[in-house]
């Protein structure tokens, strides 16, 4: 596994982590800054999204059932910590992921196209080729 892939696991547990905590908390323990609660769910699950598809984008399909699920999970809990359960949260949650998973493929190309992590899947590395040498013959 290589090291961006890895460094994308492990920010991305740490954003779940957050989110699970933050959403799971009583009402009265949490300080919500004004705007819409929506909102804070679109851009949690954007970012949540965003690492692992920007250096795993052969992922997206897996991870993005995963993320909908946690989304779900945090849904279902939230009656039992006093919080209420909306349909409109997880839609929410579901438009940020899908909108992190897209920037995160944009991300994946531009760096592709930078040379910033190569193929960035690591696959060319282990099989000893490059992607480079591959086309030039």
């Amino acid at each position: 596994m290589s090291r961006a892939t890895r460094v994308s696991i492990l920010i991305t547990i740490a954003l779940a982590a957050v989110i699970a905590v933050l959403t799971l908390m009583p009402p009265n323990q949490v300080e919500v800054p004004s705007g819409s609660d929506k909102t804070y769910h679109f851009l949690a699950f954007a970012a949540l999204a965003l690492p692992l598809a920007a250096v795993r984008p052969r992922w997206s399909v897996a991870l993005f059932l995963l993320y909908s699920a946690f989304g779900g999970a945090i849904e279902i809990i939230q009656p039992f910590v006093g919080r209420s359960r909306e349909l409109a949260d997880l839609v929410a949650d579901m438009a940020g992921i899908a909108i992190g998973m897209a920037l995160g493929f944009l991300a994946h190309l531009l760096f592709q196209r930078l040379g910033g992590w190569g193929a960035s899947t690591g696959d060319e590395s282990r099989a000893g080729t490059s992607s480079s040498t591959r086309h030039r013959g």
